[in-house]
């Protein structure tokens, strides 16, 4: 009986939110709890528990688990402490399991540490040794650095951007998990670092160029001694020393014994590709006053339809403080005269609502009191409309978010669902939760870089990606880099690029 231990945390960041995160901004969970809360559910460790719990011979094991409720900014070193301590308490515990699967995200960021996943799994190599297989999970998102890549056996990462693959991302990573410990697969890892950071439509893999890579990856990992391969573009708002876009391949030694050179070029080839494109792989904006000109055309000219006016750069999913009030503020100022729905922070105005109650009339502020360098709160008078705890399902993973109390404000054309603490919104679940159903509206404020189509493009009229302020703004010279690489594209436009490929392979017996 080969026992597997399954691990997870879980957080993606912006450090340019000057907001820290905290314990409470996770769930914790761990033994039979934490593997109760996953199986069956869509994502990594669902995936994951389907292949190894029906697998003769294989005893799972539950350690600890620490997921983000949302994305945020940078955690607190001593909040990070108490994950850490958790999270190899649980390794510690089981030093006699064969075999470790963690589910990471790869763009988590303490402060005074910049590679949290890596300092994990180096502190797990030197509780379990160089002989206990290691293959971990990250987002595509994930900044994948050599210290992932030295302690972990093989790495697999997501193939989809919006990302539908979390159960199947599991799931792979089992099974490169089982090659290893059941059939004696020796990975070895090509990695090559691209010094570009990339956004934009052309990422959605079911459309743009980046599918073309990862269709790519996937033929390779389905060739017989494939085990894994795909493209890390990074989170560019995550600015920490190993942020660039990565390629990765994985190949099994003990069946190709030219294993290592074929990975390595193959990553090359992969990484060429990207950076051939790396100037289409960039987001087009609107200028903020042009976003708001147009919108108010558009509702004038009678056409109707409902126009999407994309705020990626307060979206809270990838990491962004939630309390930008940019966009209301300048419809307002153009004049606008139709209706629009935004989801905003603002527990000040949450607590202001809940002591007037529904139906009353408050004066009030809408936004600004978190990332209060960017944005300044907005004076309004709203009438109560609704309030409620703010626990809802999300409309994709049908998991439980917690946006805290949360009031839906309306004052005149605005109506404001306006939550306590930041939650994911790349779905509609937070409007649909409160009684919003986005179509009923004239313009609607999506924080949300790319949501599933069916949510909002496929039926919006006019779609608007804004040139907004904030903390996760697409438009990455705004931002204001320190920490990466330089040069790198596009903040610096002559950036070069020479592909070099770093191998990885564990060394067994080294213990």
């Amino acid at each position: 009986m080969i026992k597997v231990l399954i691990n997870e945390c879980k957080q993606e960041v912006s450090t340019f939110n000057p907001l820290p995160s905290g314990l409470n901004d996770f769930s914790l969970h761990e033994g039979q709890d934490f593997l109760a809360m996953h199986r069956g559910a869509n994502r990594e460790v669902g995936g994951a528990l389907e292949v190894l719990e029906a697998e003769p011979g294989i005893q799972v094991i539950g350690g600890f688990s620490a997921q983000a409720i949302t994305s945020g900014g940078v955690l607190a070193a001593g909040e990070f402490a108490q994950i850490a301590e958790r999270f190899l308490a649980a390794v510690e515990a089981n030093r006699d399991v064969g075999a470790v699967y963690f589910s990471l995200h790869g763009a988590m960021s303490v402060e005074g540490e910049g590679d949290p996943e890596g300092y994990l799994l180096h502190r797990t190599r030197a509780i379990l040794g160089e002989d206990v297989p290691i293959v971990i999970s990250l987002d595509l998102h994930g900044v994948f650095t050599d210290r992932m890549a030295t302690h972990a056996d093989a790495v697999v990462t997501y193939h989809t951007y919006p990302h539908i693959d979390f159960r199947s991302t599991g799931a792979r990573a089992a099974r490169a998990l089982l090659r290893i410990v059941k059939d004696g697969a020796r990975p070895i890892m090509a990695k090559v670092a691209i010094p570009a950071l990339v956004r934009g439509d052309e990422l959605i893999t079911a459309t743009g160029m980046l599918g073309g890579f990862i269709r790519r990856a996937q033929a390779l990992e389905a060739e017989p001694a494939g085990m894994s391969a795909g493209m890390f573009i990074g989170n560019p708002f995550t600015d920490v020393e190993a942020l660039q876009s990565y390629s990765l391949v994985v190949l099994d030694e003990a069946h190709d014994p030219g294993a290592a050179q074929r990975a390595g070029a193959e990553a090359v080839a992969l990484a060429q590709g990207l950076w051939s494109v790396r100037a289409l792989l960039q987001q087009p904006l609107t200028p903020l006053a042009e976003a708001a000109r147009r919108t108010c055309e558009h509702f004038d000219s009678g056409r109707g339809g409902t126009v999407i006016l994309t705020d990626a750069a307060d979206a809270t999913s990838s990491g962004a403080s939630g309390d930008s009030n940019a966009i209301i503020a300048a419809l307002s100022a153009a004049g606008y005269q139709g209706s629009v729905l935004a989801p905003i922070v603002d527990p000040r105005a949450v607590e202001q609502a809940f002591a007037a109650g529904v139906g009353a009339e408050i004066d009030t502020t809408l936004g600004g009191q978190v990332d209060a360098g960017r944005f300044t709160p907005l004076p309004l008078r709203a009438r109560v409309h609704l309030l409620s705890g703010g626990d809802f399902r999300s409309e994709t993973a049908r998991q439980w978010w917690h946006a805290g109390p949360t009031a839906v404000l309306v004052a005149g054309g605005i109506t404001a669902v306006v939550t306590s603490r930041p939650v994911s919104l790349y779905d509609r679940s937070l409007f649909l939760a409160h009684g919003q159903n986005p179509a009923d509206f004239d313009a609607v404020v999506v924080k949300s870089p790319h949501c599933e189509p069916r949510f909002y493009s496929d039926w919006g009229a006019l779609l608007l990606n804004v040139d907004a302020p904030g903390s996760t703004s697409a438009n990455l010279p705004y931002l204001g880099h320190t920490r990466c690489p330089r040069p790198i594209y596009p903040l610096d436009v002559a950036a070069p690029f020479e592909p070099k490929v770093t191998l990885f392979r564990r060394q067994r017996g080294a213990s």
